[in-house]
């Protein structure tokens, strides 16, 4: 990490920080994802720069040709979990390397209504560090691990489990 990577940052961020402290209502920022039912048991998903065709897992009857929403949500931690970690390893400095893994466990029971004990979504998620931190001590590492948990916003809505609605618009 050079030092002007993390100055570019500082200074592509700083401005938005004066704005979201001067006025915290303009940091509330409505994200949004559009779907549209396709064909057989599949929903596409726009990603801005593909369309992703999701469908059933295998262990749900799919025969593995499309992506699960499942998976979509691991590789979404495991994304904003790694874009986080290099916004915080440049803040403090660090020259880090490597992967990211998230695992979750389902119990398809749950989803297939087989046995109404069991639920329905992950039980348990694994998000895996493997990284180089490049002789940083382990007490840099510790904060930026910590501050990248802090400050993933995927993490903290899984742990959160945000307050969510369902609505339904019909048309005839």
């Amino acid at each position: 990490m050079t030092d002007t990577d993390t100055t570019a940052l500082k200074n592509l961020q700083a401005p938005l920080k004066q704005q979201y402290r001067d006025d915290p209502n303009s940091a509330v920022v409505t994200l949004s994802a559009d779907g549209e039912l396709g064909s057989g048991v599949a929903c596409k998903v726009s990603t801005g720069q593909a369309l992703a065709e999701a469908g059933l897992h295998p262990a749900t009857g799919g025969d593995g040709t499309q992506l699960c929403s499942g998976d979509m949500l691991l590789e979404a931690l495991v994304a904003c979990a790694g874009v986080t970690l290099r916004a915080v390893a440049t803040a403090l400095e660090l020259d880090v390397t490597g992967n990211l893994r998230a695992e979750g466990d389902l119990d398809f029971r749950g989803t297939l209504g087989v046995a109404k004990d069991a639920p329905v979504g992950f039980r348990d998620i694994r998000l895996t560090f493997d990284i180089d931190t490049n002789g940083a001590d382990e007490e840099k590492v510790a904060t930026l691990i910590k501050l990248t948990e802090r400050y993933c916003v995927v993490l903290q809505t899984i742990k959160g489990s945000a307050t969510t609605s369902v609505e339904v618009e019909t048309r005839s």
